[in-house]
């Protein structure tokens, strides 16, 4: 039979999934009576554990916010999870300035790893291999990401600090409608105010943040992932191309996707399958052509080249050279 700490840490663990748990929910899943479960509950705000009493029919107990977090249990497959997500995440790139948190953390959990888990881990990662290379980027601050996500949920400007990839500074008004993690690096998207245009910047190059007073509505559209996807499909760059292909929206974002190209669509008719192959509008921004001829050729797909001339020469060299290669013994 359980001994009564052992009971009291299952209560805190029952308690630490969320929401309100009634007394006789509680006193099931313990294998007690009411009263004992009150009791229990006693020795947690003992040891300052912030349990809350909720009243009404439909009342019980639940964890309060505190300024102190209560103890933290977790089995060894949840244990394995956090370890993991944090590998994970440092390869993506998808951490805060403080870097060392992830560390510190990783070294908390591993020195309470029971031996046999900690066994497991060590096994796992000896034989885990990644295909891609360990992000190396830039990480936000963890005050301004923070900022940032509190602005965004209550819908209120935010000021901030930006250095633009030109190394030119400024302090810029925002309406933050999403913060955004894309290819290892922070983005946060809303719209400048001042100008009403949209815009995306990078969190990594955002030096400061300060709530302002106020509030907006984000305005009908697409959602802050889309936002910022177009945007990389449609920033300044040196060539600007036109394509028309023949094919899916499916085809062609397989070998072109939102973050790169724009597809014109159109809606279907009653009478018209969305999938079906049809003639359509690609727009692009590069600043280099080189990596299309082969984007194009993996398309398999007709298509013209409405504009530059320069990605038609390119086109028409690669082929040459492919059916050089071809014809040779």
């Amino acid at each position: 039979m359980p001994r009564p700490t052992g009971r009291v840490l299952t209560l805190l663990e029952l308690l630490q999934s969320g929401g309100t748990r009634t007394v006789a929910e509680l006193a099931d899943r313990l294998g007690v009576d009411g009263r004992t479960v009150r009791r229990y509950v006693d020795h947690l705000i003992d040891l300052d554990v912030p349990v809350e009493s909720v009243r009404g029919r439909y009342g019980g107990y639940r964890l309060a916010p505190g300024y102190r977090l209560p103890p933290l249990m977790l089995s060894d497959d949840e244990a394995l999870a956090v370890l993991l997500g944090l590998v994970a995440g440092r390869r993506a790139g998808l951490m805060t300035a403080e870097r060392t948190a992830s560390e510190t953390v990783s070294a908390k959990i591993r020195r309470v790893l029971p031996r046999h888990v900690a066994r497991r881990l060590d096994t796992l990662l000896e034989s885990l291999s990644f295909t891609d290379q360990p992000g190396e980027f830039a990480t936000p601050d963890a005050g301004v990401l923070l900022t940032i996500a509190d602005a965004v949920r209550h819908r209120r400007p935010v000021s901030v600090r930006y250095t633009d990839r030109e190394g030119r500074r400024s302090q810029r008004t925002l309406h933050a409608y999403g913060i955004v993690a894309h290819a290892g690096r922070w983005y946060v998207t809303g719209t400048d105010p001042e100008i009403g245009e949209a815009r995306t910047f990078r969190l990594d190059r955002i030096a400061d943040a300060r709530t302002l007073p106020g509030s907006f509505e984000v305005p009908v559209g697409p959602d802050p992932a889309q936002r910022v996807l177009s945007g990389f499909a449609t920033a300044e760059y040196r060539h600007e191309v036109t394509l028309r292909i023949h094919g899916t929206v499916d085809q062609i974002r397989a070998h072109l996707p939102a973050s790169v190209a724009s597809v014109e669509e159109h809606a279907p008719t009653a009478d018209e399958d969305r999938a079906t192959e049809h003639w359509l509008r690609v727009e692009l921004r590069a600043e280099r052509l080189d990596w299309l001829p082969p984007a194009l050729a993996s398309l398999d797909r007709p298509f013209v080249i409405e504009r530059p001339d320069e990605l038609r020469d390119l086109v028409i060299a690669l082929a040459d050279r492919l059916t050089s290669s071809a014809r040779q013994a």
